[in-house]
């Protein structure tokens, strides 16, 4: 049987060890970080809402809450989706399916330079017929996978360069496959996971700085060889000097921010929504929260998500301890991952970094990159559902290999003492 026929198999079979175990020992996730990331996503419901409605036409009920409705779905049918996952699927399934999701995503992905849908000059969207994906989103979270596949794998032999480069044919293509649509931010994110959880796995140093290196001039030949991108960047730091081009929704942003002061005007009184800050909804959601909310809203947020990339990392740390590799490296790379791009999206609004398109990690609008962060939290409490069960003796939420390899182990140990 194939591990995608047996993938199958076990959520139709299986009995639900998670509801059942949650009633035996009570909390057996952290329930404080569900709770945060429920409140990060009806925050960001609210703020679409009111960031989009002043964009459309303000007499017509329908049109304003289009994108409500549009983000509400997204929001129900993904909270559904990953209460299944979290429910039925072990980390240890995920670790067998990662090399076919990766295959087939690369091969989805070089069809996007070249069917893609372009939206403001970027061709990054590409149509199934019944829905439009982001590839790109879809990779980064796939890219945790293989990471943590990989060097769970590699452990051992990561001073053997030989065995150790071949990690980087498949981040390597996927990374410039995103860069051929024009996304640099989804692929500077990638790279940062890549180079993180190679740390993480202590690499030589003489290899990662041998990357880290490659990697951070590439990116920087890049930027000084295009001229909009050495413009945006230019323009990001003084946006007053372009501010009817490329400075103007960079303007309009730290206006929008200034405007707010400390309190806010208050929820749907922001001005500068109203034609002033394109993209308002998406890339731009935090100057709107910093203008009806305040700074001190802002800061919190801020706070929010530090707090979350150490709860990710403290889980990685946890798992790593009960030898969970696999579990460790997924819930570490998605900690970077969220610090990564929310990084450069409140860089992009506060005045810091030029627009990359990047979204605000469960609150700004979007289906791809929403549902993929969405399904990269439920891994991350599956994580720490896996290791506290782990903790407290149970073996089984392992992969049934290292079970039936453990038991040998095990009764060779007991005979010894």
């Amino acid at each position: 049987m194939n591990p995608i026929t047996r993938f199958f198999h076990y959520c139709s079979d299986e009995s639900n060890l998670f509801n059942r175990n949650l009633q035996k020992n009570g909390d057996v996730y952290d329930q404080t970080l569900l709770w945060v990331l429920l409140g990060l996503l009806g925050l960001g419901l609210v703020m679409v809402f009111s960031a989009s409605a002043s964009q459309l036409d303000p007499h017509n009920f329908d049109q304003r809450t289009v994108y409500l409705f549009k983000q509400a779905k997204f929001v129900l049918f993904g909270l559904v989706l990953c209460a299944y996952l979290i429910a039925k699927v072990p980390m240890w399934i995920w670790q067998r399916l990662t090399k076919y999701i990766l295959v087939m995503l690369l091969l989805l992905m070089c069809f996007v330079p070249f069917l893609g849908e372009t939206v403001n000059g970027a061709r990054r969207w590409l149509s199934l017929g019944f829905i439009k994906i982001q590839p790109s989103e879809l990779f980064k979270l796939v890219t945790i996978m293989y990471m943590a596949s990989f060097l769970k794998r590699k452990l051992n032999v990561l001073d053997d360069f030989k065995r150790v480069s071949w990690v980087a044919l498949p981040t390597g293509v996927g990374i410039g496959l995103i860069y051929a649509t024009r996304d640099l931010g989804s692929a500077l994110v990638v790279f940062a996971i890549v180079v993180a959880l190679l740390f993480i796995a202590n690499l030589p140093w003489r290899w990662f700085l041998l990357i880290l290196g490659a990697g951070v001039s590439l990116a920087v030949l890049v930027i000084a060889t295009t001229d909009f991108r050495l413009r945006r960047f230019e323009v990001a730091l003084t946006p007053w000097i372009d501010a009817n081009g490329t400075g103007f929704q960079g303007l309009g942003s730290l206006l929008s921010m200034e405007s707010g002061g400390l309190f806010g005007k208050g929820l749907g009184k922001a001005i500068f929504k109203r034609g002033f800050l394109p993209e308002a909804h998406t890339d731009f959601i935090l100057a709107v929260i910093g203008e009806e909310l305040g700074l001190i809203t802002v800061a919190l947020l801020i706070f929010t998500y530090l707090w979350i990339v150490w709860r990710a990392l403290s889980i990685g740390k946890m798992a790593r301890d009960q030898n969970m590799y696999f579990n460790a490296f997924i819930a570490t790379g998605i900690g970077v991952w969220v610090a990564a791009q929310s990084f450069i999206n409140i860089g992009v609004n506060i005045g810091l970094l030029p627009n990359k398109g990047l979204t605000l990690p469960l609150v700004s609008y979007g289906g791809s990159s929403l549902l993929v962060m969405m399904a990269a939290f439920t891994m991350l409490l599956r994580v720490d559902y896996e290791t506290r069960r782990s903790m407290r003796g149970y073996d089984d939420v392992l992969d049934p290999r290292d079970r039936k390899q453990a038991q040998p182990e095990a009764r060779a140990q007991g005979a010894k003492t």
